[in-house]
């Protein structure tokens, strides 16, 4: 895997040799994208490769859904991202001989990924079968200004003989089908070759490929340019067909001499337009590429990542490696959502087809409040995507028979995809998920719920839960047959993480009626409509076994038999090496449930309760799931197990760099490299800013001398720096202007002439730290 070096290390992720083994998580640790196109980190020639790839966001195509048995409401197709015209492959031919680093390893090569400048850079020598020495340098970016262009520099030099070059540089369709995990031949018939030709054309340069999906009916162009450098007498030629665009250069090298291009890419995509239409958008984002140029792309790179770091960056002393991982975590939220639009993250963004490119609950829950408090108008623009889809939603509720809208656990384009209904249209927390998502950005910007759909939102979500709850004989109001996010445990009754999740969706809902009644009659909310929101949200029962003293993580959990984790130490996944029949009701938890609600519904919990739940629930965690080792960070580090909280967030930091999951080569994890940062300023910050008050903990662990980070807060830059002597906020905007905020409870002002300093307290946890599952302790430990 990449690794780091010294200075530089902060900022770059670095290649030093090849492993064939970790080709595939390579290629998603080195993907670079801009949230509306992705480029897979792969090598220039075509192979060796995992998984060569170029998408887009919101283009996908459908594909049929088997079910050993029929059932009433299903989803009636599937739905996968599919690759677009792919940019990245250069074929480069020495005396006749491809580029192939399987049989001619290099003698010198270094990929590395700066987080500054927004590139992949590649330094590869060899020497040919005729013993001619070479050199190749190429580097990528894909453009966070332009969000339709991405550009490749490529150079190629004789270094001590003469030698005849050629070099093929391709735009190709159809050419990078994904790797299909379903047994059904009809997903993979209908995948293979997802796009039918609309429009081609080529000039002595380069093209433009304009297609259409079968099923989805998405248009997408894509146009190329070069611009070529060649030593006299070389020539170049262009060449295709519906399919691709192949541009050749030919010629001679003296020692010394290079000869290379710039590769100039646009795509573009609309469900709507004409494939004319399509075509000349295109080639008008070329020509503003090639207008631009190479060092025009670059300078305009670099100075949106230093507007970028300026007010996101992380600064963690004594841990280089983590230091690097939650930067890492933070460029990829970055690539993920800077020009994002009309389309949704998925939960690997744009590195892979992993998940078949859908979005989850977790993108609401881990990546909008990180780009709340980092890029709001990218936080705005995904939230609005999402409203955009309460028409779907609401005609899911109405398959479910329940009033309200109730959002899919998988989707792509607001349609459920998702075929097995006990760990999705089970698990209705996805609806108080993404309510918590409009309520956190309204607090955190201080900008209106209406600006992105939120009451609409809030409203309907508050209806599906009051359409679902139980009454019982005595005003109890209870959830039935919920799954919550621990998917070891399914279909269960009065799940608290979904109860508690409920509550604060209806309270929500009720407060944003009560603050815009001008909607409240286009929404045909009634008083006693509200007046029963909030008296269920009193009535919903949160379990508690008073004999041992903790929370069910659901109802009854705590008497279900224990998993025997000493005798299955080897049985990681759990889900892998047992069947879900024995999994479902036995003591052993996939990822932070009830553990994930201390965090989220901290307010239901008081501080003897959570450190109790802490302790009984990390003794029952596997962690088969990367999202879950960020909240346990933030939990453990409210309740004062710093080092325990440390190891999590190493483990959650490190998931991709490390490839701790072994699944990167499907693409990063994006929840959790979001839930990264959550960890650092929700967890050792303390942050909490539920109702729009600011509020600060500082926590400092041993093995760390300092934490420094940054947010932004209702339209301001804010820094925070946390060391032994105490802990310093400043504001970082110059001119007028105040915040008022809380720092271990105290109330303070500040602004940007006066800093506020408060001593930094040490917590005593109540319990000792607790132990893991055998074979489950955190899994980044740290390196000397």
């Amino acid at each position: 895997m990449p690794r780091s070096s010294n200075e530089a290390a902060a900022w770059q992720v670095r290649e030093s040799a090849l492993d064939p083994a970790a080709h595939g998580a390579v290629e998603s640790v080195f993907a670079l994208s801009n949230g509306y196109v992705g480029v897979r980190g792969t090598l220039d020639e075509a192979q060796p490769s995992a998984s060569r790839g170029t998408f887009m966001a919101g283009v996908y195509e459908y594909h049929p859904l088997s079910y050993p048995e029929g059932g009433y409401g299903h989803p009636e197709h599937g739905q996968a991202v599919i690759g677009v015209a792919d940019g990245s492959t250069v074929r480069l031919l020495v005396d006749g001989v491809p580029l192939d680093v399987r049989e001619t390893p290099p003698e010198e090569h270094e990929r590395v990924l700066d987080l500054r400048e927004g590139t992949l850079r590649r330094e590869t020598e060899w020497t040919t079968p005729r013993g001619a020495r070479m050199r190749l340098v190429s580097t990528r970016l894909v453009s966070l200004t332009q969000r339709s262009v991405s550009a490749v520099r490529y150079e190629v030099e004789a270094v001590d003989r003469t030698v005849q070059v050629v070099v093929r540089s391709d735009l190709v369709v159809n050419g990078t089908p994904p790797k299909v995990h379903n047994s059904d031949p009809r997903v993979a018939e209908v995948l293979e070759r997802p796009f039918r030709a609309r429009l081609s054309a080529c000039h002595e340069t380069g093209g433009v490929l304009v297609h259409r999906t079968s099923g989805s009916r998405i248009g997408v162009a894509a146009a190329v340019d070069h611009a070529v450098e060649l030593p006299d007498g070389g020539a170049v030629s262009t060449q295709g067909d519906d399919d691709q665009v192949v541009t050749t250069l030919v010629t001679d090298l003296r020692p010394g001499e290079r000869v290379g291009f710039v590769k100039y890419l646009c795509h573009v995509m609309s469900t709507d337009d004409p494939s004319v239409d399509l075509k000349e958008r295109a080639l008008a984002g070329l020509d503003g590429a090639r207008h631009r140029g190479w060092d025009g792309l670059l300078a305009a790179q670099r100075a949106e990542l230093d507007e970028f770091w300026a007010g996101a960056d992380v600064e963690i002393d004594s841990d280089p490696e983590l230091q690097l991982a939650v930067r890492f975590d933070l460029f990829q939220l970055l690539q993920a959502s800077a020009c994002v639009n009309g389309a949704p993250v998925g939960a690997k963004g744009l590195t892979g087809g992993g998940y078949s490119g859908h979005t989850f609950w977790d993108v609401e829950g881990f990546v909008l409040p990180a780009l709340a408090l980092l890029r709001p108008l990218d936080a705005a623009r995904l939230l609005r995507w999402r409203s955009s889809t309460l028409d779907r939603a609401r005609e899911r509720a109405e398959v479910l028979d329940l009033g309200g809208a109730s959002f899919p656990w998988r989707t792509i384009d607001g349609h459920e995809t998702s075929a097995y209904w006990p760990a999705s249209t089970a698990a209705m927390h996805v609806n108080a998920d993404i309510a918590r998502a409009f309520s956190w950005w309204a607090d955190t910007t201080g900008e209106d719920l209406t600006a992105v759909g939120g009451v609409d939102v809030l409203v309907e979500t508050a209806r599906v839960w009051a359409a679902m709850v139980h009454e019982d004989h005595e005003g109890g109001a209870h959830l039935l047959g919920m799954t919550g996010p621990d998917e070891y445990t399914g279909v269960v009754d009065d799940n608290v993480f979904t109860n508690l999740m409920a509550r604060r969706n209806l309270r929500a809902a009720a407060d944003a009626c009560e603050a815009h009644p001008e909607h409240v009659g286009r929404l045909r909310v009634t008083a006693d409509e509200l007046q029963r929101w909030r008296a269920l949200a009193d009535a919903l029962h949160v379990p508690y076994d008073a004999v041992l003293g903790v929370h069910p993580s659901n109802a009854g959990f705590t008497t279900y038999r224990e998993w025997d984790f000493e005798a299955k130490r080897d049985g990681y996944p759990v889900e892998e090496h047992f069947h879900y029949a024995k999994i479902y009701r036995r003591q052993v938890v996939k990822q932070a449930d009830l553990v994930l609600a201390l965090w989220w519904c901290a307010e239901a919990f008081t501080p003897e309760q959570t450190a109790r739940d802490l302790d009984y629930y990390e003794q029952r965690t596997v962690r088969d799931s990367s999202l879950s080792a960020c909240a346990q960070a933030v939990v453990c580090a409210r309740v004062g197990h710093l080092e325990l909280a440390l190891d999590h967030l190493r483990e959650s930091a490190l998931v991709d760099l490390r490839d701790i999951q072994q699944d990167a080569e499907q693409g990063l994890h994006l929840a959790s490299a979001a839930g990264s940062w959550l960890a650092v300023v929700c967890g050792f910050g303390g942050l909490d800013p539920d109702g729009g008050e600011l509020r600060l903990a500082p926590r400092l662990p041993e093995r760390l001398h300092r934490i420094g980070f940054r947010l932004r807060w209702r339209g301001h830059r804010i820094g925070v720096q946390i060391t032994r002597t105490g802990t310093v906020v400043r504001l970082l905007d110059e001119g007028p202007g105040e915040v008022v905020l809380r720092v271990d409870g105290e109330p303070r002002t500040l602004t940007a002439d006066r800093p506020v300093h408060a001593p930094l307290h040490v917590p005593s946890p109540p319990t000792p730290a607790p132990r893991q599952p055998p074979g489950r302790a955190p899994r980044a430990p740290r390196t000397p």
